[in-house]
Parts: C-alpha cells; sequence; structure tokens
C-alpha cells in the first residue's frame, strides 16, 4: 500500500468486510473511474461472478473470461477439462462432496493416504491430508471452513495423496490472437502445510525434452478452450508420469521467478493482452 500512488478504504480488516466485497471493489473502482481493474493473486481473483460484475460495470477484468475462470480456476471442473483432453489426472473423485458420511465413504475407497481439497482453492487454503478413516471427519470440516471463510466457496473434493512427488508447473500466456506460449516450468516441491516454501526454476529434474512435452501439454489444454490471458498449469510429477492438478487463471506470488529467468513482466503482457494487443514475443 505504500508504494501505490493511491489508497482507497474498502472496509474491515476481515477479508468478508473488504476483499471478498465485489460491490465494495467496484465502488471504489467507479469513485476513481478506473477503466480496468488488476484482480491480484488472491480472494476474488478466480471469482467468475466478479469477473461477470466487473464486465457489466464497463470495467475491463485484467484476466481470462469468465467462463474460463468457471471452468479452468475450478478444480473440479478444470480436471475434468484436463481428462477429456487427454491429460493425466490424480486419482481420485472428480465431483463435489456433501457431507463427512459421504467423505469417509470415498477415503475408503481411493485408499489412504487422502488429499481433501477446496474446488476454489490456492495458496494452501482449503486443503487437509487424512491419513486413516478417523482423520476424514475432521479434514474434511476444516477444509471447508477454511474454504468458505477465504474463497466464499464451500465445495470440496477428494484424491488420492501421492507421496512422494515433484511440484512442477508450467507459466502460460495466451493472446486474442490465437499465439499461445509457455514460459517454461518452476518447480516448488518445497513445501509447508501445502504452501510453497522455494520456488526453483529451471526445475533440475526436468530435461529440454520433458520440458517441451509439459509444455506442450499446458498450451494444448488452453487452446482447446479458447484461453486469453495469463494462466499455471500445476502437475504432480512422479516416476517420469505428469498428473494434471489444477490450472491457477491468475497471476501467482510466485511469478517474479518466471520473470527474473526470461526478463518478460508477466503483469505488463496481461495488462497489453486484455486491451487487445498482441504477445510481445513468440514461442521460440
Amino acid at each position: 500500500v505504500n508504494l501505490a500512488d493511491e489508497a482507497v478504504y474498502l472496509g474491515g480488516s476481515a477479508a468478508s468486510e473488504s476483499y471478498l466485497r465485489a460491490d465494495l471493489i467496484i465502488k471504489a473502482c467507479k469513485e476513481k473511474k478506473c477503466d480496468a481493474l488488476h484482480p491480484g493473486y488472491g480472494f476474488l481473483s478466480e471469482n467468475a461472478q466478479f469477473a461477470e460484475l466487473l464486465q457489466k460495470e464497463g470495467i475491463t477484468f485484467i484476466g481470462p473470461s469468465k467462463s474460463a475462470i468457471a471452468s479452468m480456476g475450478d478444480k473440479i471442473e478444470s480436471k475434468k477439462i484436463a481428462k477429456a483432453a487427454g491429460v493425466n489426472t490424480v486419482p481420485g473423485h472428480i465431483g463435489i462432496i456433501d457431507n463427512e458420511d459421504e467423505a469417509i465413504k470415498i477415503a475408503n475407497e481411493i485408499g489412504y493416504p487422502v488429499m481433501i481439497k477446496a474446488s476454489a482453492g490456492g495458496g494452501g487454503k482449503g486443503m487437509r491430508i487424512a491419513f486413516s478413516k478417523d482423520q476424514v471427519a475432521e479434514s474434511f470440516e476444516r477444509a471447508t471452513s477454511e474454504a468458505i471463510s477465504s474463497f466464499g466457496d464451500k465445495r470440496i473434493f477428494i484424491e488420492k495423496f501421492i507421496t512422494e512427488p515433484r511440484h512442477i508447473e508450467i507459466q502460460i500466456l495466451a493472446d486474442n490472437f490465437g499465439n499461445i506460449i509457455h514460459l517454461g516450468e518452476r518447480e516448488c516441491s518445497i513445501q509447508r502445510r501445502n504452501q510453497k516454501v522455494i520456488e526453483e526454476a529451471p526445475s533440475p529434474v526436468i530435461n529440454k525434452e520433458t520440458r517441451n512435452k509439459i509444455g506442450e501439454i499446458a498450451s494444448k489444454s488452453v487452446s482447446k478452450m479458447g484461453y486469453v490471458g495469463l494462466g499455471t498449469i500445476e502437475f504432480l510429477y512422479e516416476n517420469d508420469d505428469f498428473f494434471f492438478i489444477e490450472m491457477n487463471t491468475r497471476l501467482q506470488v510466485e511469478h517474479p521467478i518466471t520473470e527474473a529467468i526470461t526478463g518478460i513482466d508477466l503483469v505488463r503482457e496481461q495488462i497489453m493482452v486484455a486491451s487487445g494487443a498482441p504477445l510481445s514475443f513468440k514461442q521460440s
């Protein structure tokens, strides 16, 4: 805030009273006569309804379309799209789980350990590991509570917890002219409580051939749905196999890692694409 040219008071310290209030953010945009809004990388940045509300108010959302957010930004829907595109996904139940009893039943079928995850989650929020039947109920309750408080969305799903994977994410950019590029990978396997601690690029375990392969898979996935803007596709990598886990339809906290190794200003590219301009470069 101290680095900003201007600051606008939204509301109370609780996210539910400020950063999760679309009406207050739009009110601030109007007061400052904003033409466009960059949603950052939390709160409403992957909320399709927020993007639609901005559009109705004539404010450009610097991000993908409402439909792209609703499909690829949602962990359940994006898994369905990835699977339909022939991309490997982590074994699990690709659907919404309504209650603790259903969660226990599905976890028993998948086999322990399992990961209980918020469909709208990100940043390690709304995620719990259960190593036994006894842990499922509490993990489900905590994940649901955190999902509601962090994202305003209580939907939960369950997938198999892969015990020794590498966490590899691919940065992609796409414009309105059919140009889709990937900027290589970041490895974020070192985590604490499902939150990334160290990002490394390029990954020490990925060679050029594998990098090109996974980059093509990522580009193919977004091409099939006409995705426009910046996004990150995340994979688990184990024994030369990649498993799609989710897509972030937004800028990530760790975007400076990619900027540092490529010299490309990702935020600038986002703004240019949202203004109708093509990407300033193409895949070499």
